[in-house]
């Protein structure tokens, strides 16, 4: 939003997809459902209690939950891509409401297990896994253009709404009626969320004769994350932050009933307060931001985060307690709205949804690896020692990977659609391949190291794009001559690069063109693969 928005304008605007009816509908639906998962979870976790006080057990729920984010989100972010998405989620509510009426069921015979709350949890994150990207891919189609990272923010809201909602009604329901009760409202929430998607009038989406198979999908996918060095810098620090900072929700269960001495409805409030902290802090974030860049606000969260631990390691009386889970769940949020709007801010719209799969994979697999591996250091050492090893590893790694700064993201990502069709001869078949792209150059000998440098630049934004090779060649016979090449896996790949060309990398191939001395702008040719074993036409008689 412009500087010259007025800031009343500016106010009402964060709420302005509200008035659109579809995604106001759907925005409920999701927090209603969000609020259920929240109960379904704060009913497991404290049952494990029930049934082991070992720390691996509790720790070992927390990771099944996030195992399968971990694991599937790379394939969620394609198969969001290329199945119909409205389809798509009602199936995944189906399965998340099978699963809680699986844990409604044997809680009410008396046959729960830790193994059974395991082995459903990993399902009810299946359902996340399939769910997460799906859903950030549909809000484009809810709401305008213009108020798409409103609606990102609004998603981001209703998500703490439910956190400071579903865990303090979920410990009372628990507390008051039992597990069987309690799994039961979670149940009816996905009634609400099934209804309100087979509500919704999603219109059909034409017919692309260049859309993406899985397996391609994926593969474009992988290429762009490797080729992206900025996306590695964010990936890097949510990895650090999240693997020493996920001690404290390994162990939050344990902290609850055997340090402070908490019931069921005190540990659904202690996670009401987390959720409560993080409405304040996504509320105070847009001033935080006024006074702090993205690097320091991570710096200060890691922080924050540390003194929550270590406070919460000396068992202090239950009101203090809760007003530290105020600062950790304000800390939380402004670290993943940070990170996620790092990622965000550099990636284009062709592989959002994928490159987000892999942010998600990276953020649950230091969640995964994190909650396994400070249960078992807290079944050796002990819940307060580990907190107060988690907070130390934490403030290391805050002023250690503060030095890696992350990417600003201002980059003009839009579309740039500057390429003109290739040439050919005749119709060329969409899966042919591999395809190799040559660009001829005349650059001056005085000019070179400098073109090259262009040209490195250049190298990343060809593999982000589709490419799986990339060089340079000189011609032996004239110095002058350059050619860069380029190696594609199908035509219809070839095809889909130039309409994933943005305005930033026209900006770099400009910038080695601006070398080239030849009286026309550089030849491109495209060469097809021929299998060798295809006879050749003989002569037309």
């Amino acid at each position: 939003m412009s500087d010259a928005v007025p800031k009343a304008a500016a106010k009402a605007g964060a709420f302005s997809p509200l008035k659109q009816p579809v995604f106001a509908v759907l925005w409920a639906a999701t927090v209603l459902g969000n609020t259920g998962s929240f109960m379904r979870d704060v009913a497991s976790s404290w049952l494990v209690t029930d049934l082991s006080a070992s720390p691996a057990a509790i720790a070992m729920v927390q990771a099944a939950g996030t195992l399968p984010i971990f694991l599937l989100a790379i394939p969620a972010g394609v198969l969001s891509d290329i199945l119909d998405r409205r389809k798509f989620l009602i199936a995944i509510q189906l399965l998340l409401a099978a699963v809680s009426i699986s844990l409604m069921a044997l809680s009410h015979l008396g046959l729960l297990t830790i193994s059974s709350i395991v082995a459903l949890t990993f399902i009810g994150g299946i359902g996340a896994a399939l769910m997460g990207p799906t859903w950030q891919a549909i809000v484009p189609e809810l709401v305008r253009r213009s108020d798409v990272k409103n609606a990102v923010a609004l998603n981001s809201l209703g998500i703490n709404i439910a956190r400071s909602i579903g865990p303090a009604a979920g410990g009372l329901l628990l507390a008051a009626f039992g597990a069987a009760v309690t799994y039961g409202a979670d149940v009816l929430s996905y009634v609400f969320v099934i209804a309100a998607l087979i509500w919704w009038p999603r219109a059909q989406g034409a017919d692309d004769a260049l859309s993406e198979r899985f397996a391609g999908a994926f593969r474009a996918g992988l290429r762009y994350t490797r080729a992206s060095r900025e996306l590695h810098v964010v990936l890097l620090r949510t990895a650090v932050f999240f693997a020493c900072a996920s001690a404290v929700w390994a162990l939050l269960p344990l902290v609850g009933r055997t340090l402070l001495g908490g019931d069921a409805r005190f540990y659904g409030i202690m996670l009401g307060c987390v959720g409560a902290g993080a409405i304040g802090g996504a509320l105070v974030l847009p001033a935080l931001r006024k006074q702090m860049d993205a690097d320091q606000l991570l710096l200060g969260v890691a922080i924050v985060t540390a003194l929550v631990m270590a406070a919460l390691a000396l068992a202090p009386p239950k009101p203090v307690a809760l007003a530290v889970l105020l600062l950790l769940g304000a800390a939380w949020i402004v670290a993943l709205t940070t990170l996620n709007g790092a990622a965000q801010a550099i990636l284009p719209n062709w592989v959002r949804g994928r490159a987000l799969a892999v942010y998600l994979t990276v953020f649950n697999g230091a969640m995964t690896a994190g909650s396994l591996g400070w249960g078992l250091v807290a079944q050796e050492i002990g819940v307060p020692a580990t907190l107060l090893a988690g907070a130390g590893c934490l403030l290391v790694a805050g002023v250690v990977f503060h030095r890696v700064k992350l990417p600003r993201g201002e980059a003009d990502l839009v579309a740039s659609n500057h390429w003109p069709e290739p040439l050919t001869a005749e119709p060329v078949d969409h899966d042919r391949g591999p395809v190799l792209i040559l660009i001829e150059y005349r650059v001056a000998k005085l000019d070179r190291p400098a073109f090259l440098a262009a040209l490195n630049q250049l190298s990343a934004e060809r593999r982000r794009d589709g490419a799986y090779g990339w060089g340079v060649t000189e011609d032996a016979a004239d110095p002058e001559g350059i050619v860069e090449w380029f190696m594609v896996e199908s035509w219809a790949e070839h095809l889909r690069q130039h309409k994933r060309v943005s305005k930033a990398d026209a900006d770099l191939q400009n910038e080695a063109i601006r070398f080239h001395i030849g009286p026309e702008k550089p030849v491109v040719r495209h060469f097809l693969t021929i299998d060798p074993k295809t006879p050749t036409p003989g002569p037309v008689a």
